[in-house]
């Protein structure tokens, strides 16, 4: 089978990393892919939001099978246009994907089908939004509507902070046309976690949880960034948790999705708080979190390839998913500034002492070679994951294998895990 995969970050290579592994795979690109993506995959120069590159790239190369990675080319109608050319994908088509291309779709969704969220309110005009603040006073959380590249929630502990939340979104466009539109919520205590499930526009298989680390710093300080590490399993999920979720969350968002006349293919990824009330919903994803499909890849025992294929092709019931025992955990290096100013253009080195250290894959995000050295062309540049007995294990090869990089221009936090540490003591 000829496979494709679209995207270019540390979600995509491990995605390359096990489909590569599956013996129906006879042939795997990815586009655009990365300098380690390369080592996996063949690499062609095809942007994830050139829709029509990548339809013609398909037909004329005879793909099978694309699996599409980033939420742009969801949101943007990539399977739509595959399937209308008799090429299976997976993923969700655009009308589906709108569970995350609309934080609003969303949490209406949650509202008409009785799924348990944050109480909210959605508007397209800063007085109106505010006079909600001073209705509803902080703690409020207050997110652009539409796609933001995991950066558009900000945390208001006041109201003066919502307000300006508001005018960063709205006024200022900080965030472009997905904050034209903003969701204000009643802010949750809990502890978050992630959830994934395999759908396939009727049934839904569960994978493991997760637990991201969105801070840029130690202790959870400094800005919200697309993730700086993250570990599976999560222990706030427990089973009966995770029975809870699927059955009030997961099951649900489907059958509503399905009502709608929108059902849902792919990959489901939801954000969960953990509330002293149960898990409440987030936000929904429509791929893989980036980092947390890192560390899940580790763990995976079963055939990917097979699974991604049944959810396409309507029977993922038929698929028993196994896993390692052991704990996956990743720690992000990104570029000095991220999230904000950057420099790109660094060398990496070290890359073959790191990936030497036993249980331990280093998974390219942002990188490539140029005049035959690794360069960082992005924040978030490597994802170090290594598999232990316990988290403790698994956290102290990750830092092993990160002590070995040879990366001035880079940073990571050094408290990757802290959460299930603690809990274990």
């Amino acid at each position: 089978m000829k496979v494709l995969v679209v995207g270019s970050g540390g979600r995509e290579h491990s995605l390359c990393w096990a489909i590569a592994k599956s013996p129906l795979c006879d042939t795997l690109y990815c586009a655009p892919g990365n300098a380690g993506i390369a080592d996996v995959a063949e690499c062609i120069d095809i942007g994830t939001d050139d829709i029509d590159a990548l339809v013609d790239f398909a037909i004329d190369d005879e793909i099978d099978f694309v699996v599409v990675g980033p939420e742009v080319p969801l949101c943007l109608g990539l399977v739509d246009r595959l399937e209308a050319e008799d090429i299976k994908a997976f993923g969700p088509d655009a009308k589906a994907a709108e569970l995350e291309g609309s934080k609003g779709f969303m949490k209406d969704l949650c509202g008409k089908y009785n799924i348990p969220t944050a109480n909210y309110g959605r508007f397209d005009e800063p007085d109106a939004a505010k006079e909600y603040i001073i209705r509803h006073p902080a703690p409020n959380v207050v997110k652009a509507d539409g796609l933001a590249a995991g950066k558009g929630v900000i945390l208001c502990h006041n109201n003066n902070e919502a307000f300006a939340a508001i005018d960063h979104m709205m006024t200022e466009e900080a965030f472009g046309d997905a904050g034209a539109e903003v969701i204000i919520e009643e802010f949750m205590e809990g502890e978050e976690a992630s959830f994934f499930a395999l759908v396939d526009g009727e049934h839904a298989v569960p994978l493991v949880s997760a637990q991201d680390h969105k801070r840029a710093h130690d202790g959870d300080e400094g800005p919200n960034t697309g993730g700086m590490g993250a570990y599976t399993p999560a222990p706030v999920m427990t089973a009966d948790l995770a029975e809870i979720v699927m059955t009030t969350i997961v099951d649900p968002v489907i059958k509503g999705m399905a009502s709608e006349g929108r059902p849902y293919k792919g990959v489901l990824y939801a954000g969960i708080m953990v509330t002293d009330e149960g898990p409440k919903l987030l936000e929904i994803n429509v791929r893989f979190g980036d980092p947390e499909c890192q560390p899940l890849m580790m763990r995976l025992k079963s055939d990917l390839l097979e699974a991604l294929l049944a959810c396409a092709e309507g029977r993922i019931d038929e698929i028993k998913m196994e896993w390692h025992d052991e704990t996956a955990l990743l720690v992000v290096m990104a570029a000095n500034g991220y999230p904000g100013y950057y420099k790109k253009g660094t060398v990496i080195g070290g890359l073959d002492a790191a990936n030497a250290v036993k249980d331990v894959v280093v998974f390219h995000a942002g990188t490539q070679i140029k005049d035959g050295e690794v360069v960082a062309t992005g924040g978030r540049v490597l994802g170090v994951t290594a598999l232990g007995k316990t988290v403790a294990a698994a956290q102290k090869k990750a830092y092993q294998a990160v002590d070995k990089i040879d990366w001035p221009g880079g940073f990571c936090r050094r408290d990757i895990g802290w959460r299930a540490i603690k809990r274990s003591k």
